[in-house]
């Protein structure tokens, strides 16, 4: 069951829904088409400059992808400066890691040799059992 449309908030809503949305749409479609009205009377009349609405046309095309390219310039400008002081904290702590990192690189290392040096004694063996046999 639907609630009742006479209560206070329900007025108020209404009201809100006509003053804070529908009107303001309303009048910004009739100033956008006024203006796109006006624009083509001035345009296509006989003595309009198509060159010039051209060039107006071009400019208000370009107008919003400078601002959004500016607005990324302006974050790829921020994150050049905060790199650039986070460079300054890091290399003390860079390079304890790096150094951690080749410690831990060369027990890898050793650790590998020593797992795989049976193999490779195994396969100088056989070649040298094979190179035997076919020398004969």
């Amino acid at each position: 069951m639907p609630p009742p449309r006479d209560h206070p908030s329900y007025q108020l809503h209404r009201k809100q829904m006509w003053t804070q949305i529908l009107i303001p749409i309303l009048l910004s479609a009739i100033i956008f088409i006024a203006i796109i009205v006006l624009t083509s009377l001035a345009t296509f009349r006989g003595d309009g400059d198509v060159t010039r609405w051209a060039a107006i046309s071009t400019i208000w095309l370009v107008l919003p992808v400078m601002l959004a390219g500016l607005m990324l310039l302006i974050i790829l400008i921020a994150i050049i400066y905060l790199l650039g002081r986070l460079i300054g904290i890091i290399p003390p702590y860079s390079h304890q890691a790096q150094r951690f990192v080749y410690q831990i690189e060369g027990y890898v290392r050793r650790g590998t040799d020593m797992l795989v040096r049976p193999a490779l004694l195994v396969d100088a063996i056989k070649s040298q059992i094979k190179k035997a046999v076919e020398h004969r």
